[in-house]
């Protein structure tokens, strides 16, 4: 330490010091910044959002709204036999997670004449998170929009049977009551 003193006390030396310091300090940043990136260079693969989106006839075919919605109005009294038919907007969306990287640069350039011109520039890399098996690591799934319903029960012939179908419905799906239409079926 003592030796690093007397360097920075003679005051001849004391520029030339300080710039080798400085171009030791700028290589070794290099060097590490050269070491961290070379630790995070890894093969990513660039997904598009129609490789992200499914393309189901069926959009829910997992929880199958349809299914659910046909057990449970088969219980409601008078009912009888049911069979239900759900139309959708789209279908469903997988939203991926995103590594977002950016960076910003601003220039400031002075003409012969005086004048000052600054050029502002930014550059975005966005790429889709894998996982070990190189999937996408998906952040939500985005549900497709209900739009109506067709309903056949034996019992839709009775105005109150038949009402409180379109009350289930419209319960479940969130539908307005114009948008579910119950038909009494084949006997």
């Amino acid at each position: 330490m003592e030796k690093f003193k007397k360097m920075f006390q003679d005051k001849n030396r004391k520029i030339e010091n300080l710039v080798v310091f400085l171009v030791i300090l700028v290589i070794t940043l290099i060097i590490i910044n050269k070491i961290i990136k070379g630790d995070n260079k890894k093969e990513t693969k660039n997904y598009s959002n129609a490789e992200l989106a499914t393309t189901n006839s069926n959009p829910i075919e997992s929880d199958n709204l349809e299914t659910r919605l046909e057990n449970i109005l088969s219980k409601i009294e008078g009912v009888g036999e049911v069979s239900v038919l759900l139309t959708y907007s789209e279908s469903s969306k997988i939203v991926p997670i995103y590594n977002e990287n950016t960076s910003k640069s601003v220039t400031e350039e002075t003409d012969t004449s005086g004048g000052t011109r600054t050029i502002e520039s930014e550059d975005i890399q966005k790429n889709v998170v894998t996982n070990a098996e190189s999937n996408p690591v998906t952040g939500k799934t985005i549900q497709p929009t209900i739009e109506g319903a067709i309903v056949t029960a034996k019992g839709a012939s009775n105005s109150k049977v038949k009402g409180n179908i379109i009350s289930a419905v419209e319960a479940v799906t969130g539908l307005a009551t114009h948008k579910i239409q119950v038909f009494e079926s084949k006997k």
